[in-house]
């Protein structure tokens, strides 16, 4: 059985003009590696303010396996990490359940 450390592709990507919105150009110019979702090239992932926008939009994505889910959260997990973003949840299946405050 692997850990969910183990099934990350993710890698940071040195995008110099990773701030912000990124067009489609730059979305398409960007590494498999840069996605929470490598193989459908969705939710990348190159600061804080993308990992937590794919953390927030992770149960919006359609079209994926729970494979593809595994995989992804390995990913947020592990850019979360190198970000330094709190993360409490430690399976996908807890993210989209938080309680109103």
């Amino acid at each position: 059985m692997t850990t969910p450390a183990e099934n990350s592709t993710w890698q940071p990507s040195h995008y110099p003009e990773g701030r912000g919105v990124l067009d489609a150009a730059q979305v398409n110019a960007l590494p498999e590696s840069a996605f929470a979702f490598p193989h459908s090239r969705k939710e990348p992932m190159i600061d804080p303010s993308h990992v937590r926008s794919a953390l927030a939009r992770f149960n919006q994505v359609t079209g994926v396996s729970d494979a593809d889910r595994d995989v992804a959260f390995a990913n947020i997990k592990k850019a979360a990490a190198y970000y330094h973003i709190d993360m409490h949840e430690t399976d996908w299946r807890q993210l989209g359940h938080r309680g109103k405050s």
